[in-house]
């Protein structure tokens, strides 16, 4: 093997690049491959639906960029980062004309929620004042590697304080029932349920509810923030960071291999048949199924993990539509035009309906959507007076059936592309009479289109696995440790398919970065990290099923 540097990072998503600056920062060199041609994985802008108008191409907006300690630390302002805010955060709008808006002010969200039934705002001032005694040590524990001994003892004095196990049942409520026990209207109630299907939760899932309020109060703190300019600036600062610091990035570099000798990864080797050694670590920017007898073949691995690895979920599929619009959106709401995100779903049981129909393997006939205004967020994404806007909307990983006229198979190709994308604008168009005659050109992304933009949207799922709690916290991503470090010493699994899994937040790779600087370190080197990769492969040792 040539070019030895200290670590490999496979993958310049956002969690690769974090952990290559974290790397960087402690003084090791750091290769990052990338198989695009390039980097920022699933943050990424461009012009090729309009050349006048900026596009992102799957991520948009980032709570959990701003919210995060880790993203924090690297101060990327200092290379070029500028955030953005439309001048409200999330929208609802209504079949009647009503509209839910979440705005950074509490208090005029309060108001808006008001007008649905009264005492509902009150109601949103209390979940708020939750957060206000919460969300910190919730954020440290969740963006911490597993276990979160220091945030989840403070979590835990705090929740007692706050209510204890009255207050623990109301976050793992589903997000349908919270907002029953909380809410005499509609609006309050759709608001978190639409936040909460982010993911890829049903409004009845247990623990929805946190998932939904998370959200939500991180628009009331921090905004849902898009990078000036595009969500590319964001992977741009990342990359100056790290070459500021001596490091490389290598795109249309896709690794085959992750070499092991002795129980121990050595390095990679590329397509082009390169082999890199890394020195101290590799650290792995990509799904955990493609690690698991994939990059590293099962006669490395623990017999258990075979079995465990077949039982992975993915989260659902999605088809993603981009437009450049003449102009702004024309809302039968009014209110809705102001909101960088908004949402589009009847009622609570318009959620629930297409997420059954989603359980089923079918797509769904009416799709619960969530739309971006782009230029409303960020002027400088297209010319005055015109919008650069998308929408997406999940389908089934295998779909079944179709919901609707029979026009979508799953094929993709086409035609049913095309077919799925005036679903979309149908939804658009309901509430928003005129739409469609705005529209200049459009761009269809399906999941096969997502995929192979970025080979880690497997099926186009978009968080890397199932959001659900069978798969989070120490199952994540099978059952174990919940920690970065795998059965190959000196690997480390960094995607979002790790603890503590999808969004823009950068832990992922920041816990894999720390537990390599840790696991380097000569007590550790020597002793933990052999015991602790003997240990992980004995838990994972027996084959077969559960019994």
């Amino acid at each position: 093997m040539t070019d030895a540097p200290d670590a490999i990072v496979v993958g310049a998503g956002p969690n690769g690049l974090v952990a290559a600056n974290i790397l960087a920062d402690a003084g090791l060199r750091v290769v990052v491959l990338e198989a695009q041609p390039e980097p920022g994985g699933a943050v990424r802008s461009d012009r090729d639906v309009h050349p006048d108008y900026v596009s992102d191409l799957f991520s948009s907006f980032y709570p959990l960029a701003a919210a995060s300690p880790t993203i924090g630390a690297l101060e990327l302002e200092r290379w070029g980062l500028e955030w953005s805010h439309a001048p409200s955060v999330l929208a609802h709008p209504l079949p009647d004309g009503r509209c839910a808006v979440l705005h950074r002010d509490r208090e005029d969200t309060a108001r808006v929620l008001d007008s649905f039934s009264p005492g509902d705002g009150e109601a949103y001032l209390r979940l708020a004042g939750l957060w206000d005694r919460l969300g910190p040590d919730l954020i440290g524990a969740a963006l911490t590697p597993f276990p979160p001994v220091r945030p989840a003892l403070s979590l835990a004095a705090r929740l007692r304080a706050a209510g204890g196990l009255r207050l623990l049942r109301t976050l793992l409520l589903p997000v349908r029932r919270l907002g029953e026990e909380e809410f005499g209207g509609q609006g309050g109630p759709l608001l978190l349920a639409g936040c909460a299907l982010h993911t890829d939760l049903f409004p009845e899932s247990t623990a929805s509810a946190v998932y939904g309020w998370l959200l939500a109060m991180l628009g009331q703190e921090v905004g849902w923030p898009v990078p000036t300019g595009g969500a590319g600036s964001l992977t741009a600062a990342l990359v100056r960071r790290l070459e500021s610091l001596g490091g490389t990035v290598r795109c249309g570099a896709r690794v085959t291999e992750v070499v092991v000798r002795g129980g121990r990864a050595l390095g990679v080797v590329t397509e082009g048949g390169d082999a890199v050694r890394a020195r101290r670590a590799v650290l792995a920017d990509v799904p955990a199924p493609v690690l698991y007898g994939g990059l590293v073949g099962w006669e490395h691995l623990p017999a258990r993990l075979r079995d465990d690895i077949r039982r992975f979920q993915w989260d659902t599929s999605t088809v993603k539509v981009d437009w450049a619009l003449s102009g702004p959106i024309p809302w039968s709401a009014p209110e809705a035009a102001g909101a960088g995100t908004v949402h589009l779903a009847d009622d609570m049981d318009h959620l629930t309906r297409h997420s059954a129909q989603l359980a089923s393997g079918l797509v769904p006939d009416r799709p619960f959507c969530l739309l971006g205004q782009m230029t409303t967020a960020d002027p400088s994404r297209s010319p005055a007076g015109t919008e650069s806007a998308w929408a997406y909307t999940h389908v089934p990983q295998r779909v079944r059936g179709d919901a609707g006229d029979g026009s979508v198979t799953g094929g993709w190709g086409p035609g049913e592309r095309e077919a799925m994308a005036d679903r979309v604008e149908e939804e658009v168009e309901r509430r928003a009479p005129g739409f469609r005659a705005l529209i200049r050109k459009r761009r269809v992304l399906a999941p096969v289109d997502l995929q192979a933009r970025d080979e880690n949207l497997v099926g186009g799922a978009i968080n890397g696995g199932t959001a659900a709690v069978h798969q989070q916290l120490f199952f994540r991503p099978v059952p174990g440790t919940g920690r970065a470090a795998t059965p190959v010493r000196g690997l480390y699994l960094a995607s979002s398919s790790a603890h503590p899994g999808g969004g823009v937040h950068g832990a992922c790779g920041a816990n894999a970065a720390r537990a390599a600087l840790a696991a380097d370190r000569p007590v550790a080197r020597y002793l933990l990290g052999p015991a602790q990769s003997a240990l992980q492969r004995a838990a994972m040792r027996t084959g077969g099923r559960p019994r």
